[in-house]
């Protein structure tokens, strides 16, 4: 009898594979990071968690077993979503997994552009000591959050501890703890005239593409601040450019771009005022470790008693 199979494209550590060994004895298990590995098991496996580019060749070909996939990534818009909908496979994300990285480098973001670090960093490797007017602070200040899931529940918690004012946008409009004001999407434009900092932690999705144009930047205030750690896509990056040039706002901390790497002559890397870093925010040592025991695991325990895995269940309609 064909034993069924598993994928994981990840180096696991042991006691993460024991348990998950122990939960399916009867099962083929292929691990590990090198396409090589897993590449011939490929139209074989019934779960594969950690999608990779390439992989619909074979997992969605007449044949294949497949029925679940477990994205290693938080974001699946880059996924051929809609073929897996028509094949009626299960789709989870990491959701949650970055909600501590991630809430950390919207901070350092925040408060390096308030206290100028990124400023003092670039005048320390010319010998310069230079004031470089610095003044603001960022206690007693209005933080808007536009997508308020796990990461920017771990955002707004952080803020009360410098005493912010945190307004939440999401779809739903329902409230989150740690925020004082919830708003719907629909409600953004009046969000935005409020907010000292505005921190995008979107999705992409149909509804959410290029959501931030010249004129969302223009109904922010000439002193607030701009951070996107969720999808280059979600800011129409040009717009963004203008927006900077004419002091619309007072800077930026980007952390995703349209396209990525960014180019060599984007502008954004010319600015004083712009904190960029290399899509690296959901960077963490303990990221696999996180997967593994929140969602990998406690979805396969599902799945395994014939449930949908339920943490992070993708709704193809949404996108997300």
């Amino acid at each position: 009898m064909t034993k069924r199979k598993l994928i994981i494209t990840q180096d696991l550590e042991h006691k993460h594979l024991n348990e998950i060994t122990t939960s399916i004895p009867d099962w083929e298990i292929i691990a590990g990071r090198d396409k090589s590995i897993w590449q011939d098991h490929l139209k074989d496996a019934e779960v594969i968690a950690g999608w990779k580019k390439g992989m619909e060749e074979e997992c969605l070909a007449a044949g294949s077993k497949l029925k679940w996939v477990q994205s290693w990534s938080a974001g699946v818009n880059s996924m051929p979503l809609q073929a897996l909908e028509e094949k009626e496979i299960l789709l989870t994300s990491a959701n949650g997994v970055h909600a501590f990285p991630i809430s950390e480098t919207i901070f350092a973001l925040m408060l390096g552009l308030t206290r100028k670090i990124h400023t003092y960093v670039k005048n320390q490797t010319k010998r310069k000591w230079h004031h470089a007017e610095m003044k603001l602070e960022i206690h007693g200040k209005t933080l808007g959050i536009i997508g308020v899931g796990a990461i920017g529940q771990e955002t707004a918690k952080i803020a009360k501890a410098f005493g912010m004012h945190v307004i939440g946008v999401r779809h739903s409009g329902k409230p989150a703890e740690f925020a004082d004001e919830m708003y719907t999407s629909d409600e953004l434009d009046h969000v935005l005239p409020e907010c000292d900092y505005v921190v995008v932690t979107l999705p992409l999705t149909k509804d959410t593409y290029q959501l931030f144009k010249y004129e969302e930047f223009k109904k922010m205030k000439s002193s607030a601040f701009f951070i996107n750690i969720g999808r280059g896509e979600t800011v129409a990056e040009e717009d963004l450019i203008k927006a900077l040039q004419e002091k619309e706002i007072a800077g930026a901390g980007l952390d995703v771009f349209e396209n990525e790497p960014l180019g060599e002559k984007s502008l954004l890397w010319e600015f004083e005022n712009v904190i960029i870093t290399p899509h690296t925010s959901g960077s963490t040592e303990f990221y696999n470790k996180r997967l593994a025991e929140t969602i990998l695991i406690p979805n396969l325990k599902q799945y395994l008693t014939g449930d949908i895995p339920s943490v992070n269940l993708v709704d193809y309609q949404k996108g997300y």
